[in-house]
């Protein structure tokens, strides 16, 4: 697998098609992400966002379409899929994390199973990204000890402990009391400054804006809009566009802003 593609793209996603029984999610989307590039995806519920990145990495199966990662096509049926995904970290709503393991023991494991590391390798890796995300100190602590913030914040650990070179984050923060929001935001926020390749599907508007170097606005299935944040949120062109981020950015709507 190489290292990068030669012309620096990390994504290309053509005319992906999924759908669920009769009804067609994604509708023909057309995606590439650079090296070092932060794509933040907006949208209403069930406009398709997280299935996208779900089909990134396999974890569903596009019904038609072509899918490039790090320059392997993973919709080749023939697909070492395993091999793609030990270089690509997810982060989900919820932390999916081993209630019965350590935070260390839960950065550990798939490190020594996957990528046949030691455990004095396996544990400095996990100990210098527990650091990275403010909770070295939480290292020997379970999950269940934590706050949804600090075990999201573990998660995130626990994805770059794989070196990946490309993060895909789903919704990472819609699961957290708002005053938790701002440490997982701050974590991405640095993982970006640090030149990350990063997809995030995210509510957060002010996130996407400060941080996304493009905001791609889905809606029924389709790339209703994409281009640099601050055009795309801050002067968005398409009607559908404007008449959602209407919606989430009125201060009377109730939805967190973090």
């Amino acid at each position: 697998m190489s290292d990068s593609p030669s012309d620096g793209t990390v994504v290309s996603v053509k005319d992906l098609h999924k759908s669920f029984g009769e009804r067609e999610v994604l509708r023909g989307i057309d995606l590439e992400v650079a090296a070092g590039e932060v794509v933040c995806v907006i949208g209403p519920s069930g406009s398709g966002k997280s299935t996208l990145l779900r089909c990134v990495n396999l974890l569903e199966q596009p019904s038609s379409g072509r899918i490039d990662v790090l320059g392997v096509e993973v919709t080749d049926p023939d697909v070492d899929i395993d091999r793609v995904r030990t270089h690509v970290g997810m982060v989900f709503q919820q932390f999916n994390l081993f209630g019965h393991k350590s935070v260390l023991e839960n950065c550990t494991m798939a490190q020594r199973g996957v990528l046949r590391r030691s455990k004095g390798e396996a544990e400095r890796v996990a100990l210098a990204n527990l650091e990275r995300v403010g909770l070295a100190d939480r290292a020997h602590a379970v999950p269940g000890q934590l706050s949804g913030g600090q075990q999201q914040r573990v998660a995130i650990a626990r994805a770059l402990s794989m070196d990946p070179q490309l993060m895909l984050f789903d919704e990472p923060t819609s699961a957290l009391d708002p005053e938790l929001v701002g440490d997982v935001l701050g974590v991405m926020r640095d993982l970006a400054d640090a030149g990350m390749t990063m997809i995030v599907v995210t509510h957060e508007m002010a996130f996407a804006r400060e941080v996304g170097d493009r905001v791609v606005f889905m809606d029924d299935g389709l790339v209703v809009e994409s281009g640099p944040a601050d055009q795309v949120i801050g002067a968005p062109r398409e009607e559908r566009t404007q008449a959602f981020l209407q919606r989430v950015l009125d201060p009377t709507h109730q939805h967190p802003q973090g």
